[in-house]
C-alpha cells in the first residue's frame, strides 16, 4: 500500500493516478460516520444553497466505488453510485468547476442524474482537499435550471470559503478519532503489558511488590499471599509492616525511609511472617524506576526466602566460634606447660619465656583474623594488616606510640597472619631487648607501600643503643624472621646497619598475604 504522503505527492500531478486503495484508508481516517447528519455540515450546506440560490447543497465524499452525502440540504438521498457522479470530476480541479448546463455538456448529457431524477442541469462544485493534495469529494450546489451565467464572483468566494470551512471540521474530526485510536491502542498496550508482567511475576520463585513514589504498596504477585497466607488488599499502603516480626519492624522502615528520600536501592534481611504463623528470614530488595528527566515513577521489589541459608550460616558461625575458642585454649595450654616446664628446669627459663611470648603473640593473630560474633567483632577490620599489627603492638605502645605505622594498609586472611605475627612479633621483641624500644627516648617507624603485585614492609629503629652485626644476625630469632617472609609468604628480607639503628625491609608478593 502506497503512504499517505505519497498519494498526495500523486494527486498534484496533472494525471492524476491516485492509489485507490490508500485514498480509501485516508477517507476512513476522517471518522465519516460520526459525520453523518452532523449539525454544522448542515449548516454549511443550507447556507451554500442560499448562497448560490440553488435547490440542493451537499458535502459529498467520493470513494472507489460510491460517494457518499454526508450533509445535505434539498434531498434526501444518501448517496449514489461513483460512475454517475459529478464531484469525482469536480474533486479533481483546482478550483471550482461549472456545469451552467448538464444537458449540453458531453460529460454528463447521458448521465442517470440529468436524464432521470433529480435531473440535474446546473452543477457547481469546490473541490475538498486535504493538506496533501489528496481528493475527498466536493462542497456542491445543484439545480434543476440551467444558469448559463454561472456564479457571480462572490458565489465563487462563498463557496471556496465554506469548502475550507467543511475541510476544517473534517481534520477536526479526523485529529479526535486518531487520538481516540491513540488513547485506545495505548490502554490496550498497558493492558497487555501489564498482563504479561502479572504473569511473569506470578511465575517467579520470589514475592514481587511495588509501590507508588512515595511508598505506597500497590502490587504483590501471587507468591506474596503464598507465603503469607493474606488476603490481597490487606497488605496494600502501610499494610504491609505487620508482616513483619516485631524486632525487625523499625529497622525496616528506616531502611526503606532512607531508599524514598535518596532514591537509593533497597536491602535489608529481615523475619516474615509466614502463613503457618512463624516467622522466615528473607531478603528484600527494591530499586526505583526513573522517567527521562530522572524523577522515580515507581519502585519494583522482591522478597526473598533465605531462612535455611540464614540458619546454616549460623550454624556455621557457631561451629567456627567453638573451634576458634578451643584453638585459643590450645595456645593457653601450650603456654601453661611451658611455664610449668620452666619451673622444673630453671636453666631454659630464658628460653621458656621467649617461646612464651611468641604463642601469645601468634595466640593475638589467631584471636583477631578468627571468626567472631556480633558482640566478640574486633572494632579494627579483621582482614586488615593495620588491625593486626595495632593489634600485636599494644603491649608496645606503654608510655606513648613508640612503634609508629605508615602507608598503605593491606588486605591479609587467616592465612597470612601467623607469619605475620610472628615476623613482628620478633622484631618488636628484639628491639626491646636490643634496640629503639630498650632506651626511654627511642622509636620504631614501619612503612607500608603497594607497588604492582609487591607488598614493600620496612622497619627503621631510631635512638637506640649501637647494635652490633654479628650479633644481630645470629640466633633463633633471626632464622625465625626468615622462616616467616622466605619459607611462609615468599618473599625477601633484607638489613641495614645504620647509626640510629637497624633498618629492615620486607618484601613480599600481595597474592601470599590474601587469596584472591
Amino acid at each position: 500500500m502506497t503512504a499517505l504522503g505519497d498519494v498526495g505527492a500523486l494527486a498534484h500531478g496533472h494525471g492524476w493516478q491516485v492509489d485507490q486503495s490508500a485514498r480509501n484508508a485516508l477517507i476512513d481516517s476522517y471518522d465519516l460516520q460520526s459525520l453523518r447528519a452532523n449539525e454544522a455540515l448542515n449548516q454549511i450546506t443550507e447556507f451554500a444553497a442560499a448562497l448560490c440560490g440553488t435547490s440542493v447543497a451537499l458535502v459529498s465524499l467520493v470513494d472507489e466505488t460510491h460517494q457518499r452525502f454526508l450533509a445535505r440540504a434539498g434531498t434526501q438521498l444518501d448517496g449514489t453510485p461513483r460512475a454517475v457522479s459529478f464531484c469525482q470530476h469536480a474533486m479533481m480541479g483546482d478550483d471550482i468547476m461549472v456545469v451552467p448546463d448538464a444537458r449540453e455538456d458531453p460529460r454528463f448529457a447521458d448521465n442517470d442524474l440529468v436524464t432521470g431524477e433529480p435531473r440535474i442541469r446546473f452543477y457547481a462544485g469546490a473541490p475538498l482537499r486535504t493538506e496533501d493534495g489528496v481528493p475527498l469529494g466536493s462542497l456542491c450546489v445543484i439545480d434543476g435550471k440551467p444558469r448559463p451565467e454561472g456564479l457571480t464572483p462572490l458565489q465563487r468566494q462563498g463557496l471556496t470559503t465554506l469548502a475550507a470551512s467543511v475541510m476544517a471540521r473534517l481534520r477536526d474530526t479526523r485529529d479526535a478519532a486518531a487520538s481516540r485510536h491513540a488513547e485506545s491502542d495505548a490502554r490496550r498496550q498497558l493492558d497487555d503489558s501489564e498482563s504479561r508482567f502479572h504473569t511473569l511475576a506470578d511465575t517467579m520463585p520470589q514475592m514481587v511488590w511495588s509501590t507508588l513514589p512515595d511508598g505506597y504498596h500497590d502490587y504483590y504477585n501471587a507468591r506474596w499471599y503464598e507465603f503469607t497466607g493474606t488476603t490481597p488488599g490487606t497488605t496494600d499502603g502501610e499494610g504491609w509492616s505487620d508482616m513483619f516480626h516485631p524486632d525487625d519492624r523499625e529497622r525496616a522502615w528506616i531502611t526503606w525511609r532512607h531508599s524514598l528520600t535518596t532514591g537509593e536501592p533497597y536491602q535489608i534481611e529481615y523475619r516474615l511472617r509466614h502463613f503457618d504463623g512463624t516467622y522466615r528470614w528473607v531478603l528484600g530488595r527494591a530499586l526505583p524506576i526513573r522517567d527521562d528527566a530522572g524523577r522515580i515513577t515507581r519502585w519494583f521489589g522482591t522478597c526473598t526466602d533465605v531462612h535455611e541459608q540464614k540458619l546454616a550460616a549460623e550454624e556455621r558461625e557457631l561451629v567456627a566460634q567453638e573451634l576458634a575458642h578451643r584453638i585459643k585454649n590450645i595456645f593457653a595450654v601450650i603456654s601453661g606447660l611451658i611455664t610449668f616446664a620452666a619451673r622444673a628446669r630453671p636453666e631454659i627459663a630464658g628460653v621458656a619465656a621467649d617461646l612464651r611470648d611468641r604463642i601469645t603473640a601468634l595466640g593475638r593473630a589467631h584471636d583477631f583474623v578468627r571468626p567472631h560474633s556480633l558482640a566478640s567483632r574486633p572494632s579494627l577490620q579483621q582482614d586488615s594488616l593495620l588491625g593486626l599489627l595495632t593489634q600485636l603492638f599494644a603491649p608496645y605502645q606503654q608510655g606513648g606510640e613508640r612503634i609508629i605505622i605508615t602507608g598503605d594498609d593491606v588486605l591479609i586472611d587467616d592465612r597470612s597472619a601467623t607469619p605475620l605475627a610472628l615476623l613482628f612479633h620478633e622484631l618488636a621483641t628484639n628491639a626491646v631487648k636490643y634496640g629503639a624500644l630498650s632506651t626511654g627516648s627511642g622509636t620504631v617507624s614501619l612503612h607500608v607501600t603497594v607497588e604492582n603485585d609487591k607488598t614493600l614492609m620496612t622497619w627503621t629503629e631510631m635512638g637506640g643503643p649501637a647494635i652490633s652485626q654479628a650479633r644481630s644476625d645470629s640466633g633463633f630469632g633471626s632464622q625465625l624472621v626468615e622462616l616467616a617472609v622466605v619459607r611462609q609468604l615468599g618473599g625477601t628480607v633484607t638489613r641495614e646497619w645504620l647509626e640510629s639503628g637497624l633498618k629492615l625491609a620486607v618484601q613480599v608478593p600481595v597474592l601470599s598475604l590474601r587469596r584472591p
